[in-house]
């Protein structure tokens, strides 16, 4: 095995306590023929999902590498902490994510990705198929996967663009450290962080794309989590205008190279909020 470390594994967490030790167990048993590290934010949790991590820490002192937040940032109106805590201490070739609500299922994820990415130089991120459950049910689920797949199992930047933030799971992105060493303004600005990585990438190669299920994203596993967090009215109107500035900024930073493609997104964003508007209405009315 290199000694040096190939894969850097950057995980976002608060308040994870009830899922954190299947996500940290989803890094451990991956079997692989390179080194990898494990760089974990923790945004001050409360309900023990420090402890947790400690414990891992300390047993695995050579794998995990944790910072620990004694005051919560996001209140404070900051984000980004992908950018700002691990990718800049990341040592690895490659970037792997996961959240720490979410986990991986197949112990050679790391070493097939990697292997794609190293076989295809011409790819810049790598994904895969995942499982999506809710309410933390394995029986209520869906696979999360393409509806095409090209021959060579390679994507590009329309579909990224069409596809947009459902186009693949956080937890199935693996990626070249050296596509992000410059961050545009309008990726740091943008409110979400998965979507512009993902176009980001897709600037700098082509989307490569394993169809196996590796993965599991939780969806409405806490009141704090994102998807929850969708529920309420004002929120998911200010996240709306905020998506449609980001495509328009990413519309200018690309020089309108993709214009025709970024219309049709943002006319299909309007779309949807438009019945999840007119859905929500219905149901207060019928209540």
């Amino acid at each position: 095995m290199n000694e040096e470390v190939l894969v850097s594994i950057s995980c976002l967490t608060y308040n994870h306590a009830p899922y954190i030790k299947d996500c940290l167990n989803g890094f451990l048993i991956q079997k692989t023929n390179f080194k990898y590290e494990v760089l974990i934010h923790d945004d001050a949790s409360n309900d023990g999902t420090k402890e947790i991590i400690e414990e891992y820490q300390l047993k695995y002192p050579d794998i995990f590498f944790p910072i620990f937040q004694t005051e919560n940032q996001f209140s404070k109106g900051h984000k980004g902490f992908n950018q700002k805590y691990n990718y800049p201490r990341a040592r690895g070739k490659y970037i792997a994510l996961c959240e720490g609500d979410d986990y991986w299922t197949d112990p050679l994820k790391l070493q097939k990705q990697v292997d794609f990415l190293e076989e295809n130089t011409d790819c810049s991120l790598c994904f895969h198929a995942s499982k999506s459950i809710r309410n933390n049910d394995p029986n209520d689920y869906m696979l999360h996967r393409p509806k095409e797949i090209p021959k060579d199992n390679k994507f590009e930047m329309k579909d990224a663009i069409l596809g947009g933030g459902g186009f693949m799971a956080t937890n199935s992105m693996c990626f070249l450290r050296n596509c992000i060493s410059d961050l545009p303004e309008w990726l740091q600005k943008a409110p979400v962080g998965d979507l512009p990585l993902m176009l980001l990438l897709a600037s700098k190669g082509g989307i490569g794309y394993i169809d196996d299920v590796m993965s599991v994203y939780r969806v409405m596993s806490s009141s704090t989590s994102w998807s929850a967090s969708m529920q309420d009215r004002f929120v998911r109107k200010t996240h709306h205008y905020a998506i449609l500035k980001m495509w328009d900024d990413f519309d200018k930073w690309s020089n309108m190279e993709f214009h025709s493609i970024v219309v049709k997104k943002k006319n299909k964003n309007k779309w949807s909020y438009f019945k999840g508007l007119m859905k929500s209405s219905f149901k207060s009315f019928i209540k």
